[in-house]
Parts: structure tokens; C-alpha cells; sequence
């Protein structure tokens, strides 16, 4: 038989004056000890609530319960507000109020809602941002004064600020590529706001020509792998006699006109000068690079395969010309080395990427910034997953952890810049599950990847 507290049972039974005393202290004290949940913010009324923003329903996946797309205002300069504003395109995918948040910080433009693979992983609801500039989340005088990490990192900042009444769990940064790198920076200017960050492929770039991408190409792979690349580049400039008629076909097939890159003969140094970079950013392979008696259309077929030529195109450069300003001015790039092909290019006369930059526009250099981001991150940057593939070309730039930072770091063996948690080798894979299963302390979903 359990025996039962006398006052509990006193308490219930008398109704004098002593009973209802007793009573009101029980209840006082479960006032006092346990605690009260907060009131839940519904996520559609958030997102009407916001002053001056575009609020449409859209068709939800089916581990998510809704869906909107919703261009909200932003200040175009956060630091002045007066200045005006933009709209900003974001995705919002509901699941569940306690459940953990995943948001993508885009580096580019963000065309359609996905669900990405942390989401999954982790059953959380999840926000994609489109980066400023890009898509649609374009200002209506493009001022580039205002395309910076700073700016954009604020961004990032607002919407967490707007969302965190709605989903008070955990916060799970993320991006891939450029918006890896923004995840990173976000971290730096608001170290507050996401518990955790998982950037992936994302590189640290220390000046507008890194150096240590020539490092990489000149060490990545085997000798006789780098060798057979050259010596495929070679062919490709002493045979443009026969090969550049291709390439010209190609052009008119797929409506490529290449007037901001100076020409299509110099269109077509630029893809040549840029294969290496783009064989290993994508895991080509050295067996299917063709043999030296191979002939013109066979050459011109695997270098179309690096899928180089619309970077370089009008339309490329047009869509891709915030990115440029960005890479010119903070985030900085890579460039090339004409005097490796002994005198066979005849055209390209900018190393550099800043032909791709706005035009009459000044490019203030500011990628010092990066050193105080990586110092930060080797010794702050705490529940940081950083995901590189091996012999991607930007593992060259990669974060580097020697730091007291408590981050975990992979390297997936000869992986590509499409390396990602679900195609990382089981042990590795298993140690980051392992790694957001001991930060976040909730069941994760490990099939569904």
C-alpha cells in the first residue's frame, strides 16, 4: 500500500479555514517551482504581422505541415536605416513549433523551396534566404556600396530576430559553397544567434588572387595526372585551329555572346586557362582525359564536360556579377597563370576576375577582413561542422582548425564540391550524426538522408 502525504489528504478533505490554507500554499508553490510554457507564436500570423511583406502559401514537402514564400523589407543599410530599403526573398517551411530551425544562408540567388539534407537529418523547420543583390531580393538602384558581409550578415540577423518568437529551439546554420562562406560570416558579426553552423565546401579566401589555389593544382592528384591535364590544355590552344570552330558552333547553339570578356578567342583562352580548377572542383577523372592522338571533336567534348563556357559568357557574367564585386572587394578569388602554356595565349590579358566586376565601379580591397574571421573561428567558432571534399579545388582555401574552437572537420577522401553528409564514407558520416546528436540532444533521423 503507498502511503499518501497527510497534508495532501487534509487538504482535500477539510473545508475549514486550515484546509483552504493549506490548499492556496500547494498551489502557490506549483506556481512558484514548475515552470510555465511560453506562449507559442503561430508562424503565419508572424508573417503577416511583418510590416510590408509579401506573404504566398505555397505547396509544402511532405515532412513539413506548410510552406510560404515571402519577400520581406530589409534596410538597404542597416547601419542607416533612412536609407531605404529592398525586399528579400526567403522560404519558409513549418514542421513543428519545438522543433529545431535549420536556416540557409544562400550565397546567390534562392529560385525555389528545398528541403535540405540537415532538415531532414534533424526534422526541423527550415528557411531559405536568397543573398542580397541576387535574384530577386535586388534593390531598385543597385548601390554596391552596400553588397557587403556586414550587410548581408545583418540580413541574417533580422530574420532570426523576427522568427526566433515563432521557434524558440535550437538554430542550425547552414550553406554550401559562397553560402558556406556566409554562414561563417553570419557566425562572426552574430555569434549569439545560431547554436550551430555546418558550412560546406565553403572556402576562406585570404586575398583577390589566393595563392594557395596555385599550390593545390600544382600538388593535387599525381604527377602523371597533372601532367596528362597540361599536356590536354596545350592541345587545346596549339589545335584552336580546328578545335575553335566547335566552340564557335557551340556558342551559336546555346546563344552565348561573350562582348564583356573582350571576344570569343578570348572567351575561349579564359575556359581552357580555367579547366584545371574546374576538373577538380568536380571530380573529373584522369582515365577519361583523351589520349594524345585523340582528335579535335574528342577534345573539344571533354572540355565541354567541365561545363566551363556560360561562366564566362555575357549572360554568366550578368548573373554572377554581384559575386564578382564581392570576390574584388572582400571575399576574395583565384586567377590564372598565362606563362605555363609558352606563349600560347594570345588573348587574355586580365589574370583576374575584376572584367567580370561591375563596370566603372571601384573595388575597394578589404579581404584583410578574413584573417580576423578565420581567428575567430579557430578559437570561437564553437559547434562549427566544417565539410570539404579532398581534392575539390576550394579545400585549397579551406578552414583550417588548429584553434581551441570545440568544431569537428571532414575532409571526405577524393570528394568534389558536391560532397555532402549523405555521400561522406560511413565512419565520417557517423561522426558528424554523432557530432549534432551530442550539440542538439534530440533524436535524429540518420535514414532519411
Amino acid at each position: 500500500m503507498v502511503r499518501r502525504s497527510s497534508f495532501y489528504i487534509f487538504s482535500l478533505r477539510d473545508p475549514g479555514r486550515g484546509g483552504l490554507r493549506s490548499l492556496f500554499f500547494i498551489l502557490l508553490f506549483c506556481l512558484w517551482v514548475l515552470p510555465v510554457p511560453a506562449q507559442q507564436v503561430s508562424v503565419y500570423d508572424l508573417l503577416r504581422k511583418i510590416p510590408g511583406a509579401e506573404v504566398h502559401r505555397i505547396s509544402a514537402d511532405s515532412m513539413f505541415r506548410d510552406a510560404w514564400e515571402v519577400m520581406i523589407p530589409q534596410p538597404l543599410d542597416h547601419r542607416h536605416k533612412w536609407k531605404g530599403t529592398f525586399k528579400q526573398r526567403i522560404w519558409v517551411s513549418y514542421c513543428d513549433s519545438l522543433q529545431p530551425v535549420v536556416m540557409v544562408t544562400e550565397g546567390y540567388a534562392a529560385n525555389r523551396n528545398y528541403v535540405t539534407e540537415l532538415a531532414r537529418l534533424t526534422r526541423s523547420n527550415q528557411i531559405i534566404v536568397e543573398h542580397r543583390y541576387f535574384g530577386r531580393s535586388v534593390p531598385d538602384s543597385l548601390d554596391w556600396r552596400y553588397l557587403t558581409i556586414q550587410q548581408a550578415a545583418a540580413d541574417h540577423h533580422h530574420i532570426y530576430e523576427l522568427f526566433k518568437a515563432a521557434w524558440p529551439a535550437q538554430w542550425i546554420s547552414t550553406g554550401i559553397s559562397k553560402g558556406g562562406q556566409t554562414t561563417m560570416y553570419f557566425k562572426y558579426f552574430y555569434p549569439d544567434d545560431a547554436d550551430i553552423c555546418v558550412p560546406y565546401v565553403g572556402p576562406l579566401n585570404f586575398s583577390v588572387v589566393d595563392p594557395r589555389i596555385f599550390t593545390f593544382l600544382d600538388t593535387v592528384g599525381s604527377d602523371a595526372c597533372r601532367h596528362r591535364i597540361h599536356a590536354f590544355q596545350m592541345r587545346l590552344l596549339k589545335e584552336r585551329k580546328e578545335i575553335f570552330p566547335l566552340f564557335e558552333e557551340e556558342a551559336r547553339d546555346k546563344g552565348y555572346t561573350w562582348k564583356r570578356v573582350g571576344g570569343d578567342s578570348t572567351a575561349y583562352e579564359y575556359a581552357v586557362l580555367e579547366f584545371p580548377f574546374a576538373f577538380w572542383q568536380w571530380g573529373m577523372k584522369c582515365s577519361d582525359i583523351p589520349g594524345d592522338h585523340a582528335p579535335a571533336d574528342t577534345l573539344f567534348a571533354f572540355l565541354r564536360k567541365a561545363n566551363i563556357f556560360n561562366y564566362f559568357s555575357d549572360a554568366g557574367i550578368r548573373y554572377f556579377e554581384p559575386f564578382f564585386y564581392q570576390a574584388m572587394t572582400q571575399l576574395g578569388y583565384y586567377g590564372y597563370r598565362p606563362s605555363r602554356y609558352r606563349g600560347q595565349i594570345r588573348h587574355v590579358q586580365d589574370t583576374t576576375f575584376r572584367f567580370a566586376a561591375p563596370q566603372h565601379v571601384k573595388l575597394k580591397d578589404d579581404v584583410a577582413i578574413m584573417h580576423d574571421i578565420n581567428a575567430f573561428l579557430q578559437d570561437k567558432g564553437d559547434h562549427f561542422i566544417y565539410i570539404y571534399g579532398g581534392t575539390d579545388t576550394w579545400s585549397a582555401t579551406a578552414v583550417r582548425l588548429h584553434g581551441k574552437a570545440d568544431a569537428l572537420q571532414i575532409f571526405k577522401p577524393g570528394g568534389s564540391h558536391g560532397t555532402r553528409i549523405r555521400n561522406l564514407p560511413a565512419g565520417q558520416r557517423d561522426e558528424v550524426i554523432q557530432r549534432l546528436q551530442q550539440w542538439l540532444g534530440i533524436r535524429l533521423y540518420p535514414e532519411r538522408l
